[in-house]
Parts: structure tokens; sequence; C-alpha cells
């Protein structure tokens, strides 16, 4: 019976789905952790599923014990916020508030460049960078496609595909990179707090904005990468391909996006939208968090500014603002305060530096989520049916709002301009009036119903590029053309010589006629 025990154990293996699992590194850069809510659903799903996974990161799961199919190289500590106060002289991410559009977007590409060069420089990375014994010891590459190109490098050292997943969903250079054009029209650039029904001025600015991005992309933010590139690859390789040429290694996307969260717009095959993967079933509450909602019979709302934005670092008077207002309020409110330090706290409001989101969120007591419009969160108030109250801060947290504002479950308010007044009543609309309720358990329906499963989604077309041995069939042709002839502008061209010169021959033979009609009259 001893000897059979192994051949036991591997038929159960079998049977699981173990016995075919891939070998696959999962090199994750950019040390920001609501990223990795996503991402770490992902690597844990594939460990589950018998996978053999790499994960190159700074944020650890070494913690969970994930089985002898889980590797870590833990990344040592990038102070993010440090490299960008240095830049812009801020002391938290609420300053970011007020910062420009552009600045947003070379912060992103700055930090982008800098982790990428972190982490490439670490030595364990550099030992998988000049390891020896690289063909065959990797079935799949996947990265993050948020400003880390960089990681690319490793699916073309180990010869592999390669899988990216955008953890804040669409990004305007997309159409380069997958291939397809994007109506500006009706898509606004991620940067942008605009929906798909824009004005003329919106559209103007859509278009600036976006012509503005590429032109900072391919001028100033590809050169930077390939230079760190080159930095860390010249030494192993005869040549070094660009960022543009790491792209076309692409084989599919998993975006975090999902409707009627994100508007209808066009897609390549190898774009897959699986928004909301992270979303578990949830854990029933417990200790004093469970009393204190269970036991709000007016309802309770729950105040949140996600993982970045803290609101312990908000001033003063802002934070008076909304603790006069809670105190008018017959709802509790469990509010996610980072700080021990906190006076004048009213008897319906309970602060905890750190809460169970998506729990609390479920609660049947919750009525509205105060938050900073982040897209994981947003996506577990829709998915949970909470209406929200939002207040943006940078990046795309603005435009998450304003869609939620479009759809009718959520109101938003600017946090550098906020008021007592304005507060009041935003809350006072969204717990009384019962059709932003309505709205949310519209957009809640149509966000969980689904074919399949997001995460079972993901999995499929992970495993998908792996046996098609990176699918070149879901790449759409325009990934491998030149930008001219991406956009047409060789055709273009023609056309304008086409016309352009009967008119210049016609204008010839005029002036011709004319001089010759003047040489006349003078004879």
């Amino acid at each position: 019976m001893r000897n059979q025990i192994p051949l036991i154990r591997l038929l159960l293996l079998c049977l699981l789905g173990f016995g075919n699992g891939a070998r696959i590194l999962a090199p994750f850069f950019l040390p920001v952790r609501s990223h990795f809510m996503m991402t770490n659903a992902i690597i844990r799903e594939l460990v589950k599923r018998g996978h053999e996974v790499t994960f190159i990161t700074p944020l650890s799961l070494a913690k969970e014990n994930l089985g002898p199919n889980y590797k870590e190289i833990l990344l040592p500590h990038y102070d993010t916020w440090s490299d960008i106060n240095k830049l812009i002289k801020t002391n938290s991410a609420v300053d970011m508030v007020s910062l420009s559009t552009l600045t947003h977007m070379k912060l992103a590409q700055h930090i982008g460049v800098k982790s990428t060069d972190f982490a490439l420089a670490h030595p364990e990375v550099q030992e998988l960078i000049h390891a020896k014994d690289k063909k065959g010891r990797y079935d799949l590459l996947f990265v993050e496609q948020f400003h880390n190109e960089g990681a690319l490098m490793l699916g073309h050292l180990y010869e592999i595909p390669t899988i990216s997943i955008a953890t804040f969903a669409y990004a305007n250079y997309f159409s380069q990179v997958f291939g397809f054009i994007t109506p500006l029209s009706y898509v606004p650039n991620v940067f942008l707090p605009y929906t798909d029904k824009m004005s003329l001025w919106h559209r103007f600015e859509n278009v600036l904005l976006s012509a503005s991005e590429d032109f900072i992309r391919h001028t100033s933010y590809y050169p930077a990468q390939d230079a760190v590139i080159r930095k860390h690859f010249t030494k192993v390789l005869p040549k070094v391909p660009t960022v543009k040429e790491l792209e076309r290694n692409i084989s599919a996307i998993l975006l975090n996006s999902y409707m009627p969260m994100t508007t209808s717009r066009p897609l390549t095959f190898n774009m897959i939208s699986v928004g909301g993967l992270h979303i578990l079933p949830p854990k029933p509450l417990t200790g004093e968090i469970k009393t204190f909602l269970d036991e709000a019979d007016h309802g309770a709302i729950y105040f949140s500014l996600g993982s970045q934005v803290r609101s312990a670092d908000m001033s003063p008077e802002t934070r008076q603002i909304f603790l006069k207002v809670f105190a008018e309020l017959k709802q509790r409110v469990l509010w996610k305060f980072e700080d021990d330090k906190i006076s004048n706290l009213p008897a319906n409001v309970k602060v905890a530096k750190w809460l169970p989101q998506a729990d609390i969120l479920a609660h049947p007591n919750v009525k509205v989520f105060i938050a900073h419009g982040g897209i994981f969160g947003m996506q577990e108030a829709v998915h949970h049916a909470v209406p929200v109250l939002g207040m943006p801060f940078y990046f795309d947290q603005e435009s998450n709002i304003n869609a939620g504002q479009a759809a009718g479950y959520a109101i938003g308010l600017h946090y550098s301009s906020i008021t007592e007044e304005q507060l009041r009543s935003a809350l006072g609309e969204l717990l009384s009036n019962p059709s932003y309720k309505t709205n949310m358990d519209r957009a809640s329906e149509i966000f969980r119903d689904r074919q399949v499963g997001a995460m079972d989604t993901a999995i499929y077309w992970i495993e998908y590029v792996i046996k098609h041995r990176g699918a070149p069939h879901l790449v759409a042709a325009g990934v491998h053309l030149p930008w001219y002839k991406f956009y047409l502008l060789d055709v273009f061209s023609i056309l304008v010589a086409i016309s352009v010169l009967p008119i210049s021959i016609l204008y010839v033979i005029y002036r011709k006629l004319q001089a010759t009609g003047v040489k006349s009259k003078s004879d």
C-alpha cells in the first residue's frame, strides 16, 4: 500500500489539473498597493490551479503560504512618495488634487521609469537576466501595463509570450500597442473627467491631450525606458530591442473594466475585460465593526479614501467640515482614518486605521460610500450596489465618479473647495432620493451578469495564450505598421496630391494664358 501512495498522489494531481501546470514569470515593479488587488488575486488563482509562479514584487505574499508552486523575489521598498515630493514639493497624496492633468501624466511616467530601473538592478532580478539556462525555463511572462515596459525584456530574453494586465482599465496609448484607432469623438482620455458624451470643447481637449500624450510618450518616455533597458541588458544581448519592438510581443491584455462602468468602444480580440475579478464573496464581519453596523437602525455611511490618499492628511478645517456634518446625521459613519489622534469625534462616528472594505460594503445597512473614486473601490460599490459620494484626487478618479454621476448612482464633490452645505446636501440627496439606489441596483445587476465569471475568464485566456504559444492570431496587424501607415497618412498624402495636382495644372495653364493675353495686347 505504501508503494502505491506516490502513484495515488500523482493521479490526484493530474485529476486536479496540476499535471499540466505552466511556469509563469510575473515581474511587477510598481510599488502601489491598490494595483496589487487585481494582480495578487490572479497570482493566487494561478497557483491554486497548479501553475508554478515566480512573482517579482515589492509587496510580499509569503505569509499566505501559497505552497511549493509559489516562488517570490521580494523587491526592496522604492519610496514612491518621496520621489514625488522631490518633483512637486507636496506633503501628501491629498495635495495632488490641485495638479494639472499633464503633471499627473508626467509623474506616472517618471515613477514608472524610476521603479523599473530600481527593480532591474535588484541582485535576484540580475540573476534572472544573466542566467545561462534560459530556454524552456518559463512558459509565459505576466506583467502590468503601467509604465514598467522594461519588464517586457524578460519575455524577450526567455523567448516566451507575454500577457499584460491594465489595473486602471484603458489608456490612450493602447491604440498603438494593440493596433486599433481610438475614436476620440466619444472615447475620452483616461486622464480627462469626461464621459462618452462630450461637447465640442471637450472633444477638442480630448484630441489635444491625447496628441500631447503620444508626443511626450514617443519623444521623452520611450527613450527613457529604452535607456533603462540598454543599461541592464546590453551585456547579455548583441542587440537590445526598443520598447516599441517589445510591445509587439504582447499576446493579450486583461483589462480592469466591465460594463456598465466602461462604455462601449473598439477592442481587438486580445483585449479581455475582466473588471471586478478581485471581488470575493463577503466574509462575515466580527467584533465592534459588526455590532456598529448591525445596530445602525437608520443605516450607515462608509468613508474611505483608499490606500494612497490618507484621511489623516486632511487639513484641520476640512476635517471639521466632515465631523460637523456627520454629527448632524441619524446614520452611523464608519471612517477609515489612519491616525489615532482625532478630537471631537461625534457619538455616531467610528474610526479605524484599516477596515475590510468589500465586506463592509456588502452589509445591508451601508447606504452610502464616501470614496475617492479609485477603480477598485468603485467596482466594489457597484458590485454591492452602494451609491457613492465621490471626491477625486488624481488620475482616473474623476472620470470614474463622473461616469457614476452620468449613470445616476453617484454624486461628485471637489475636495479642494468642499463646504458644509455641499457635503450636507450631497449626503441628504443620496440618503433620501431612492433613484440613486435604483440606478445603482441596475448597474450592479449588469456588472454581475456575465456568461463566465471574471476570474475564470482571466485564467482561461492566460492558459489559452500558453497553449497556443503566444496566440499570434489574436494580435491585430496594426501593431506592425509604422505610424504614418497606421493613421493612413500615406493614403491621405496621395489623395491630397490627386486633388491638388489638377488644380495646380489648371492654375499654371491659367497663368500662361493670362501672360499670353497680356503680351498680345502689348503687341
